[in-house]
């Protein structure tokens, strides 16, 4: 192609953000477009990989994306270079290689540029010394997906045939379930072991008498039944010239007790003893800074400090690194790449933060030399830690162009980058000896507590501490007891996973890499293996069941060493070009020998030793919202249901001391979405349902002054998961319910979606009507629930106007597409079930 003076040179990124901020750095020699992410994938249906020709794969342009392909191609038939400057990682590199497949531009005419931050300086330095498509990254990708694709595609009927319908398989996330579900078995099989402890508060003022005015204080005073917090009771005990100590030995023995008998034998000997302290040993510690956030350890801070999940995390660092519209500073990317395992910070940015130490701080906080961390043998060198890109942007100088999610990160990333590069914490720590002589030996106490002497990186970050302060003592002082006490204690069973110990975990075990953390952990709720519960991951019975049976007989893939060694081997394909197929042939081989014997002998999980009480026919397991149930299996002749637990075993239901007020049979507990609930004995011939408290007893409904606007009778108040209504007293020969307000009032009745006259393009036989919601007024489609289309109200005239012309509802996906497009300024809301 002939140089054209009118001829640009072709950016292509992955997201309009990113494309925006570039642009502002380019010149009018560039033309910037996104491609929105992945361009070409394995199509979704049908494996698509040739297993005997070397396992090559079988690309296609992705659904929707075929719009956004001819736009790159037009502009790409017109520039005069290409430039692919997509993110910096494997999935990056894979964009790029397939860009290049699609779009034809000459090869000596494309260009890879790659940047660890969207700043004037970073993009300028990338478009001055732009390289090529890295292969061995783009191998190491497509092999991840030919694995992840194999293992998903193989087993997955093999689990819908065995287990049940719907189900799937994961290379990785598979082994996530298997360490939750794994811990939820050490909890179920912990046994609790008994343990006393005799822990004592002393004060140095021996002529006060605080032992009540210390139980008044400490009992709680809350209808929660909480009393002080721990930083209040060190207040009080720091008023009180009072600390807490724990006995720690009896004579030249550690002190154990392990029933109240041996506990009550010491406290006899010390509940009235005289105490004096008989050693004081203080020393300096030194606290040092973590390092610089990696991808694990954002997420692991997102979550412990903000509450943010993984996916929160990753989704607002993405918008803080694609760039945030400063104002008259324009649009700036605030941090670097965030999908990185390495501490590595360039030799500039620690530069300019060793300056900002200095002059916001004072020498005496910064060190002589650099803070190096070490890194994991995996981490890749090229990346650098996440950090941000101008430390001198404070979070409270550009607070009001960011959001609070957006600040909340920010602020936490721009603290720790700071705080990596500052003096230690130094503390003096101060441990007392305090003894009294007993007929069962020398009886000594510990009490330890710090005082900070130089408060260093914590001037930026700051860490709790429960740490108490200790009054001033001397060898020898005598003290009095405030409180002692006997305290029976039990061993805890292992702590369920949370986000963040859970992205810990697979960090330290090597599964997934900095990319796939926040997927997996989407992925494995979302296919309801799992499910989060006070911000802690509990396993399903449906997780459970899945885990066991591919433990089974898919051994390699659920171990996590193997896991380990195959994701070791994939760096390898990157880092020192291992041959990519050799890999698969090498995992294929034992796989598809596990695959055969499974298919054979995996016994299927539906099967039970229990016969339907009703009918005699056998029962079989089922799953509902995830936990496995007992059903007949001469459904829907036979409806017989009944819960099981863990092990499979049936639960029999526990009967109540009630009567069905319908046909005088006995009433049994029964467990719903709800929680518990009364059912009639007799179901289903009867199917008489009460709710009850949480003593057991039946709730009776409450009658309430308003009539059914239907057939003129009471309406009783009701309540369900979604909150308190009002249900017409003769159900179920008339299901008239009203909503109510805050305060108890009923609601008036949803208004009748309001015809328009337009097809709807999906089922073509449905009319799309006007429908509200909370954020405002959307079009659905009459025939809701069976078609689920939503279109923005906001193209109603346009679909009109095209009605009328013949051209709606359109022929194609592709010509649907663009004309919603033309309307898609705002996200139209999801219609309620």
């Amino acid at each position: 192609m002939a140089k054209s003076n009118s001829q640009k040179s072709l950016v292509i990124v992955e997201s309009p953000a990113k494309a925006k901020t570039i642009n502002h750095y380019l010149g009018s020699d560039y033309e910037v477009k996104a491609s929105m992410g992945h361009i070409r994938d394995l199509p979704a249906k049908g494996l698509n990989i040739d297993i005997e020709n070397d396992f090559a794969p079988t690309y296609d342009i992705m659904p929707g994306k075929k719009a956004v392909v001819s736009q790159l191609k037009a502009a790409a038939k017109k520039c005069e270079k290409l430039y692919l400057a997509t993110d910096l990682d494997r999935e990056g590199e894979a964009i790029a290689w397939h860009l290049a497949q699609i779009l034809g531009v000459p090869e000596d005419r494309t260009y890879r540029v790659i940047f660890n931050a969207i700043t004037k300086t970073a993009i300028q330095e990338a478009f001055a010394e732009p390289g090529r498509v890295n292969l061995d990254k783009v191998m190491a990708q497509q092999a991840r997906r030919v694995l992840d694709r194999i293992v998903g595609y193989e087993i997955s009927p093999l689990l819908w045939k065995k287990v049940t319908r719907g189900l799937s398989a994961g290379r990785v996330q598979s082994v996530a379930v298997k360490i939750i579900v794994e811990r939820e078995k050490e909890i179920r099989e912990f046994k609790a072991e008994e343990y006393w402890l005799i822990p004592a508060v002393f004060t140095t003022d021996l002529d006060g008498n605080y032992h009540q005015p210390w139980l008044d204080f400490i009992t709680p005073k809350t209808p929660d039944g909480k009393g002080p917090t721990v930083e209040e009771q060190g207040k009080w005990l720091a008023k009180h010239h009072a600390f807490e100590a724990e006995l720690f030995k009896i004579g030249d023995a550690k002190f154990k007790a392990s029933n109240q008998a041996e506990a009550q034998k010491v406290f006899q000997e010390l509940e009235h003893a005289q105490f004096k302290i008989t050693d004081i040993e203080t020393k300096e510690s030194v606290s040092r800074a973590s390092p610089p956030f990696i991808t694990s350890t954002l997420q692991q801070a997102a979550a412990n400090r903000l509450g943010f999940t993984a996916k929160r995390t990753m989704a607002v660092a993405q918008q803080l690194y694609e760039g945030i519209n400063l104002g008259s500073m324009g649009s700036l990317g605030l941090i670097t790449y965030m999908r990185t395992d390495s501490t590595y910070v360039s030799g500039e940015a620690l530069g300019e933060v060793r300056n900002y130490i200095q002059s916001h701080f004072g020498p005496k906080y910064l060190p002589e030399k650099p803070n190096f961390y070490a890194d994991k043998k995996s981490a890749q060198q090229a990346h650098e830690a996440i950090h941000p890109t101008d430390v001198d942007l404070t979070p409270q100088e550009i607070r009001q162009h960011l959001s609070e999610e957006q600040f909340k990160l920010y602020d936490l990333i721009w603290r720790r980058f700071v705080a990596c590069q500052m003096e230690p914490a130094r503390w003096d720590v101060t441990t007392l000896s305090i003894t009294t002589q007993t007929s069962v030996g020398l009886a000594t106490y510990r009490a330890s507590g710090r005082v900070l002497v130089f408060d260093g990186f914590n001037k930026v970050w700051p860490v709790s501490s429960t740490e108490q302060q200790l009054p001033p003592t001397q060898v020898g002082q005598p003290l009095a007891a405030v409180d002692i006490k006997s305290e029976q204690h039990f061993t805890k069973p292992p702590a369920r996973y949370t986000e963040a110990s859970l992205v810990k975990t697979l960090e330290r075990e090597g599964i997934g890499r900095p990319s796939t953390y926040a997927p997996i952990i989407s992925t494995i709720q979302d296919r309801g293996y799992v499910e989060q519960k006070d911000r802690k991951f509990y396993a399903t019975d449906l997780g459970e069941v899945v885990t066991n049976k591919l433990s089974e007989y898919f051994p390699r893939i659920m171990d996590i060493a193997f896991t380990r060694q195959m994701e070791e081997q994939l760096d390898q394909i990157e880092d020192q070009h291992l041959d990519w197929v050799r890999v698969l042939k090498d995992f294929y081989g034992p796989f598809k020998v596990n695959l055969e014997t499974a298919l054979k002998q995996m016994a299927e999980a539906t099967a039970s030793e229990y016969t339907c009480p009703k009918c005699s026919r056998q029962l079989v397991y089922k799953f509902g919202k995830n936990e496995r149930f007992l059903g007949c299996s001469g459904y829907p002749e036979c409806k017989f249901t009944c819960p099981c637990d863990k092990e499979g075993k049936m639960v029999q239901d526990e009967i109540s001391e009630h009567k069905c007020p319908k046909c005088s049979r006995q009433l049994v507990y029964k467990i719903g979405k709800s929680g518990r609930f009364l059912s009639c004995s007799a179901y289903p011939e009867c199917k008489f349902a009460s709710p009850c408290d949480k003593e057991g007893k039946m709730v009776q409904d409450e009658v309430s002054d308003h009539k059914c606007p239907n057939c003129g009778k009471p309406m009783v108040r009701k309540s369900s998961r979604f909150g308190a209504f009002l249900g017409c007293s003769d159900y179920p020969t008339c299901k008239t319910t009203l909503r109510l307000d805050k305060e108890g009032n009923p609601l008036p009745p949803k208004p009748k979606p309001e015809s328009t006259g337009v097809r709807c393009y999906k089922c073509k036989e449905g009319e799309l009507v006007i429908r509200k919601s909370k954020r405002g007024p959307f079009l659905g489609c009459n025939r809701f629930p069976r078609c689920r289309t939503i279109v923005n109200a906001k193209g109603l005239d346009r679909l009109k106007e095209l009605q009328a012309r013949g051209e709606w509802p359109p022929k194609t996906p592709e010509q649907t597409k663009a004309i919603l497009d033309e309307f898609k300024s705002t996200k139209p809301v999801a219609a309620k079930k």
